[in-house]
């Protein structure tokens, strides 16, 4: 089943028919209704499933991309008849997401793999790997519309805002937008598991996959734990300096964290910084920990910005802050909010959109550096 890279491009697709259709197959009913409807509209369509674990050390109905689910995703490709491919992308998938989710966590930041995972392997990768098989399409199962606006193609918030994966899609380059296929943009979750219940897959109520894939059961602090050398123990303060309790390392913290503090205090308290030259916590009331500025740093622009007031999420289920922008350099900006916001985290993302007859579009977005 592992197919690697060169060995594919030199050999198995070789026999293919010419400028497929490809579509990334992750084992979930959403990319196997994106196939299969593709398969309607194309008689040249073929699956690719990228393996990014070993399925030795990740077993969970609710991951992607591994073990049972790669046999998930080559059973509907039977079913629907298309050729299917596996590629091996352990390393590719380690270097680019495992490894910096620990090191952000270590640095005092909250990472998003799946964003990472989508920038640096699915959408740039894949897309290469696709091009270079002289595809004429990527399709995904993302929850997302792509429309053509005034000449260009546009990215909307999707018909199932429940499902909406616009947030994990700003880093997508404008230049691939042509490219990129998105066919679930238009329908709602049960019509997509009603149209796979209809095509008899047997996966048609399978369990979503979670946000974070590798680490199934969820423990982010015990998988960070346990591929670190050693942690570093610190300190809790108060916006005054004050040592009010200890901790044993900053990746077990994330800004606006409540639970798990073991302070004890008059009022509810919450992370409002995290300082890795210190190693120290700083802990704050709700009040304390809004902020009204956002430094985003690494910004990725899918068209150009109105001069009009814009609308920003700083978390993938947040909701649609109203916002200005100042752009100060080609991948720096500053966002300022209307209204203060709570438990913005450096690490995370600041997407931005605007509202037009069409909806929700996505313009890009970029990642949080600091707050004030």
């Amino acid at each position: 089943m592992k197919i690697e890279l060169k060995k594919m491009l030199d050999t198995e697709l070789n026999i293919a028919k010419s400028n497929p259709v490809v579509v990334a197959m992750s084992g979930g009913v959403d990319s196997s209704v994106a196939a299969a409807i593709k398969t309607k509209e194309s008689d040249n369509v073929i699956g690719i499933t990228l393996k990014l674990y070993d399925e030795k050390k990740v077993k969970n109905s609710k991951t992607c991309c591994a073990g049972a689910d790669i046999v998930d995703a080559k059973k509907i490709a039977n079913t629907i008849t298309i050729p299917h491919y596996v590629l091996d992308y352990e390393k590719i998938f380690k270097k680019n997401v495992i490894d910096p989710f620990i090191s952000e966590y270590q640095s005092g930041r909250t990472p998003i793999p799946c964003i990472n995972c989508n920038e640096k392997v699915k959408f740039l990768d894949l897309v290469k790997f696709s091009r270079k098989l002289g595809a004429k399409s990527l399709v995904t199962g993302h929850y997302i519309k792509k429309k053509k606006v005034n000449n260009e193609w546009a990215l909307y918030v999707p018909e199932d805002k429940e499902r909406d994966q616009s947030y994990f899609l700003f880093s997508i380059k404008v230049d691939d937008l042509d490219f990129i296929d998105f066919p679930l943009g238009n329908f709602n979750k049960s019509e997509i598991r009603n149209f796979a219940k209809k095509m008899s897959f047997h996966l048609h109520d399978k369990a979503d996959s979670q946000d974070i894939c590798f680490i199934p059961d969820g423990d982010y602090k015990k998988f960070i734990k346990r591929n670190i050398t050693d942690d570093v123990s610190g300190d809790i303060v108060d916006l005054e300096d004050n040592i009010v309790e200890s901790h044993q390392g900053i990746y077990n913290f994330t800004v606006g964290q409540r639970r798990g503090l073991g302070v004890s205090k008059e009022k509810p308290m919450y992370v409002k910084e995290i300082d890795p030259k210190t190693n120290r916590v700083v802990i704050a009331n709700k009040e304390e920990i809004k902020c009204t500025e956002i430094i985003v740093r690494g910004t990725n622009y899918l068209t150009k910005l109105p001069n009009s007031n814009i609308k920003v999420r700083v978390r993938s289920s947040g909701k649609f802050l109203d916002a200005n922008i100042e752009i100060t350099k080609d991948s720096e900006a500053i966002v300022k909010l209307e209204t203060p916001e709570t438990a913005v985290s450096p690490g995370q993302a600041c997407v931005f959109y605007s509202e037009d007859s069409m909806g929700l579009r996505l313009l890009g977005g970029g990642w949080i550096y600091s707050t004030k």
